[in-house]
């Protein structure tokens, strides 16, 4: 089967679509009131990111959105999640609106609702208010209620036009490489110091849900990163590591929300309350009911039982004989569908529909003669969509795929040096140009539509 064959029937009501986020593409960090995120700070931390780049200028989507907008329209999807960030709304993450940041984002809802593309607006994609880190961010409980205020004030202004909300995106990769390791803003090196972390975010999404209802949110979900986990062999140490990793990555974040339990975190030092940062009623609050999961996929992570220099239970061992991306991350499709699958045996009717929100690789791309050939991505996005329709054959509900991302952008750590877009970007002089693959996309999308007509 080539990657060009026809894809096999989605629902009428599918939603196919891109995903981005705020830090990644706007720019204008100090534009119309923005105040300071831990992104603007951290990008300035020297060798925190790759030849000190920064994201003050990103895609520039803070001024080309129309040009932008324009690019999804002629892709031909029906769905765009976008984060919102939060110093656009509150500068300093707490008090009242910022007019000009939510006049921007209604701005964007409208523009996207006039070409027939729903908004998924993320609340938050990891650009916490620098003002609430120093006083100690997500360790911090009271940033769970100043989140929650934000949420009220963004869908005080958008809700009436906006139908699906995401709280949270990946709190997991938030807690360990922000707080945990210190690879991403803010930059804190905790290790399972930072566990507390975990719950704040849990929380802050919880407190969120019952503030988006109350302004008339009628779809609320959250984006978790989400894995399968393969032992190295069948050794007891290796099978007792991979529990201990799928229990941190998959787990700590899904179950408190569906199940509304931690689970066992004995191997990070961690009690039944998280070592006292548990309340009496926070479990109720983080389950709150949900009208979706997003579940951002990109591959497996095969573990092994760690060495004696490792301070965590497992180690992380490479992914072989298959694909790998230019971010080395091994490809393997049919992951997918794995989540997918295990995301429904573990949690049965307590899982509610799925969005694939986030699903895409990173290209060497270059321009030549005017064009982007990436069979690679092509690859990637035809063997996804059919492991994701092989789930939903096996009785998996999912209602939504959006592939990460639209535009070539500012990929944290990595400054500019990776490449996930649909759409390249030249960062010297903002020029878009569509790749292969969003040709590709276009195409299939079509054909979709085409057959459903």
């Amino acid at each position: 089967m080539t990657a060009h064959a026809p894809l096999p029937p989605f629902p009428a009501s599918f939603h196919w679509g891109t995903s981005t986020s705020a830090y990644q593409i706007e720019g204008a960090p100090a534009e119309d009131g923005k105040g300071v995120s831990i992104w603007d700070t951290f990008v300035r931390r020297p060798g925190a990111v790759r030849d000190g780049q920064t994201g003050d200028l990103a895609c520039d989507h803070y001024h080309r959105g129309a040009e932008d907008t324009a690019l999804m329209a002629d892709l031909g999807v029906n769905a765009y999640r976008f984060s919102i960030a939060w110093t656009r709304v509150q500068p300093d993450g707490s008090g009242p609106a910022n007019p000009a940041g939510l006049a921007y984002y209604e701005q964007l809802v409208d523009s996207l609702l006039e070409k027939g593309i729903t908004p998924f607006p993320t609340l938050f994609h990891w650009d916490l208010p620098q003002a609430l880190e120093d006083r100690d961010g997500w360790l911090h409980r009271d940033t769970a209620h100043r989140f929650a205020d934000y949420a009220a004030l963004v869908a005080d202004r958008l809700a009436d036009r906006v139908e699906h909300w995401i709280t949270l995106n990946e709190p997991f990769i938030h807690l360990a490489y922000g707080y945990a390791f210190g690879i991403h803003a803010p930059g804190r090196a905790l290790m399972t110091d930072a566990i507390p972390v975990a719950h704040h975010q849990l929380l802050a999404h919880g407190m969120a849900v019952k503030a988006l209802r109350s302004a008339g949110a009628r779809k609320v979900m959250i984006a978790n990163n989400c894995t399968p986990v393969w032992s190295a062999s069948d050794a007891p140490d290796d099978k007792t590591a991979a529990e201990a990793y799928d229990t941190l990555h998959n787990h700590l974040f899904n179950d408190p929300i569906l199940l509304g339990t931690y689970p066992d975190l004995s191997a990070y030092g961690a009690g039944p309350d998280l070592n006292g940062v548990v309340r009496d009623g926070d479990l109720d609050v983080i389950a709150a009911p949900l009208d979706g999961l997003g579940v951002n996929y990109y591959n497996p992570t095969r573990v092994a039982a760690p060495g004696p220099e490792h301070g965590l239970p497992f180690q992380d061992l490479p992914i072989e004989g298959v694909p790998r991306t230019a971010f080395d991350w091994p490809v393997v499709p049919d992951g997918l569908r794995e989540v997918l699958v295990g995301l429904a045996d573990r949690y049965g009717d307590a899982l509610p529909p799925i969005y694939i929100t986030e699903n895409g690789t990173s290209v060497d791309d270059k321009v030549v003669d005017g064009r982007v050939a990436d069979p690679e991505r092509i690859a990637f996005l035809d063997g996804h969509i059919r492991a994701l329709s092989q789930a939903m054959a096996a009785g998996v509900d999912v209602r939504g795929y959006l592939t990460w991302t639209l535009l070539d952008n500012f990929e944290w750590a990595e400054g500019f040096h990776q490449r996930f877009g649909l759409v390249h970007v030249d960062h010297q002089t903002q020029t878009r140009t569509p790749k292969d693959s969003y040709y590709w996309l276009r195409d299939r999308l079509a054909e979709l539509a085409a057959t459903e007509g």
